[in-house]
């Protein structure tokens, strides 16, 4: 089974990001980390029950990783593009502890399995070849783990909770088809929109937001 691990905000620069965040949520997320592997930082919100909220840009500071790095990053004008029409929380990661047998099924849509950091491995990340989004962000990302789940107490706790996640597809029943393989807990709502394009409901200590 996969699990909902985050909800994911990518944006063209971070500033930009915890910017839009703070619009929708009333809630100025604080800086994260640096990943020195993957040429980008990040912000991060607690959102209940074991998910969380990250805030990721390319890190104008960071070194080329030397490969393709994750959530489409390389691809600045996609980036921009997808910014500017409003589709900034692009996508999601689900973790699992079967990652091997699920990319034997679903290589194309999910990439290989990347071991990060590379010179001490505490995770695994599946990433296409080409750095994309999986089907543009309608499959989640996969992380293996490894046996340490995120340790949460190192996640800003600001009162949020995420009430639902909800995503338009043009042939939403193909995607359902496919979560329904996958095995996939707490899924998103799938409904038909014109691209794929996300919406969480997020309730806060300054009441029930939207974050899109």
């Amino acid at each position: 089974m996969l699990k909902l691990d985050h909800i994911t905000i990518i944006a063209p620069s971070l500033a930009e990001g915890a910017g839009h965040v703070s619009a929708c949520l009333d809630l100025d997320v604080p800086f994260g980390t640096r990943h020195i592997y993957m040429g980008t930082h990040n912000h991060r919100l607690q959102l209940g029950r074991g998910v969380y909220l990250e805030i990721v840009a390319l890190d104008p500071d960071g070194v080329d990783p030397g490969q393709v790095r994750w959530f489409g990053l390389d691809d600045q004008q996609k980036v921009r593009a997808d910014w500017d029409a409003g589709r900034r929380l692009r996508g999601w990661v689900a973790n699992t502890v079967e990652m091997d047998r699920i990319l034997s099924d679903h290589l194309k849509t999910f990439g290989i399995p990347v071991l990060l950091p590379p010179d001490a491995p505490e995770f695994a990340f599946a990433i296409p070849r080409d750095g994309s989004l999986p089907l543009d962000g309608a499959a989640p990302c996969l992380i293996d783990h490894r046996g340490v789940p995120t340790r949460m107490d190192e996640i800003p706790q600001m009162g949020a909770r995420l009430e639902s996640l909800t995503l338009e597809h043009p042939t939403p029943e193909t995607i359902k088809a496919l979560y329904a393989k996958l095995d996939i807990d707490r899924p998103p709502k799938i409904v038909e929109g014109p691209q794929v394009r996300y919406t969480a409901h997020v309730e806060t200590p300054n009441g029930r937001r939207v974050l899109t």
